[in-house]
């Protein structure tokens, strides 16, 4: 009980940032509720049960031009369909005794933040860190988007854009440490960077959504790294 409770307390303090981060960028998420027709509660709302910056919007876009169900449910799957690769990531952290009830509380609020400081913990993964990131971040997505609703349209786009550099700053602090530490790593950001940007502007992959250009390139560039610089079982076991 008492590693849980620590578990959870320091999820929570890792989770302030991200809950800041949250509260600004889901300001501007807002605005496009609104724009939807979407009250402040219901904002809210939406944000409580889809944490996702893209699939939202891709919703409220959908919701504003009075779509069907099916073209909002295959909207969101495909913006949201990298959290399946995340997901699958998690699913090999957890030690195989963790219940089921825990894996799809987790499973919940698989955002890229939460994802990457929680993929980053050593050893196996205590759920309850995952929750005391939660904990702070979910109420403040929701929090955030209710107030974009009530007020986004009275503040200047740009000071509400702004905003969400702190979550770039946050992916930094996580891609950076293991990339000191790993020249292999190091390479793989690099070339995710760059292949990143080049399939924004390639003739047919830049088509492709933005949520599908990531599942592509993370499984091939994933796939080749794994092939020419496999972690050993003692080297894992080691970190861990």
């Amino acid at each position: 009980m008492k590693s849980h409770n620590k578990a959870l307390v320091k999820g929570f303090r890792d989770g302030i940032p991200i809950g800041l981060g949250y509260l600004a960028v889901s300001f501007s998420l807002g605005v496009a509720a609104r724009s939807a027709g979407l009250t402040a509660f219901q904002g809210f709302l939406a944000s409580l049960l889809n944490n996702a910056s893209a699939g939202e919007y891709a919703g409220f876009t959908v919701i504003a031009a009075n779509a069907t169900y099916f073209e909002m449910f295959f909207m969101t799957l495909i913006a949201n369909a990298r959290y399946l690769l995340m997901s699958c990531a998690l699913s090999q952290k957890f030690s195989p005794e963790t219940p089921l009830i825990h894996r799809l509380l987790v499973g919940y609020d698989v955002t890229d933040e939460i994802f990457g400081i929680t993929i980053a913990q050593p050893g196996t993964l205590d759920p309850y860190y995952t929750y005391g990131a939660i904990l702070i971040a979910a109420p403040c997505w929701a929090i955030g988007t209710a107030l974009g609703v009530i007020a986004g349209n009275l503040l200047p786009l740009r000071a509400v854009s702004a905003l969400s550099v702190a979550l770039f700053g946050m992916f930094l602090a996580i891609i950076i440490p293991p990339s000191k530490k790993n020249k292999v790593i190091a390479v793989c950001v690099a070339i995710s960077f760059a292949a990143s940007f080049a399939a924004t502007h390639l003739p047919l992959i830049s088509r492709l959504s933005s949520g599908t250009r990531t599942i592509i390139l993370t499984v091939v560039i994933s796939g080749i790294a794994a092939a020419l610089f496999p972690v050993r079982e003692e080297e894992a076991e080691h970190d861990a």
